[in-house]
């Protein structure tokens, strides 16, 4: 992968991320720099950790599915994506928290926001990726979308969080689709 579908990738990753970190947003009167901060380290920490936990996994079993890798990870790409896309539509049911960054707060939508990232993870094992590159833009996407989420989320309102899944949803897609028409010889860029 390019640098540049890296980079796509670690956008679309990065917009589970970015619409939670726009609902912190909302649940604080002023946003100071810490919830930002701390916003951005644990969302951007958690999307770094599960695509190498995922392509680390993945790694091991690689050699014995190489003829069809494509197809995996045209799958679960697509999957990916229209499962952020579905979210997108859900009603938000969140209750107004005490403290809404609180350790075991920010633990739970980490790894929420971050389970599609081992997925991801877990195709990377199959094409030409270099892990730690990806991860570390993966990471430093995520930790500036979700510390600017914040600020989004406190000055806009939860409008903005639909918008950010369903484009998120539909990067991962075009970028699935992409990867098997590539392997399928259909397209060469």
């Amino acid at each position: 992968m390019s640098i540049l579908e890296l980079f796509i990738t670690a956008v679309a990753l990065a917009m589970d991320a970015f619409a939670v970190a726009i609902c912190k947003g909302l649940t604080v009167e002023k946003v100071k720099l810490r919830h930002a901060v701390i916003t951005g380290v644990w969302f951007g920490g958690f999307q770094m950790l599960m695509p190498l936990l995922g392509y680390l996994c993945a790694s091991m079993f690689s050699e014995y599915i190489t003829s069809f890798d494509h197809w995996v990870a045209f799958f679960l790409l697509v999957a990916i994506g229209i499962s952020m896309i579905a979210e997108s539509f859900k009603k938000d049911e969140e209750k107004k928290e005490t403290n809404p960054f609180s350790f075991m707060t920010m633990l739970i939508m980490a790894v929420a926001t971050s389970v599609d990232a081992l997925a991801v993870g877990i195709t990377f094992a199959f094409l030409d990726v270099n892990i730690w590159v990806a991860t570390a833009l993966i990471d430093a996407t995520t930790f500036i979308l979700s510390a600017v989420g914040v600020k989004v989320g406190n000055v806009f309102g939860a409008g903005k969080k639909n918008i950010a899944e369903i484009a998120g949803g539909v990067l991962l897609i075009l970028l699935g689709g992409k990867i098997l028409l590539q392997e399928l010889g259909v397209i060469n860029f």
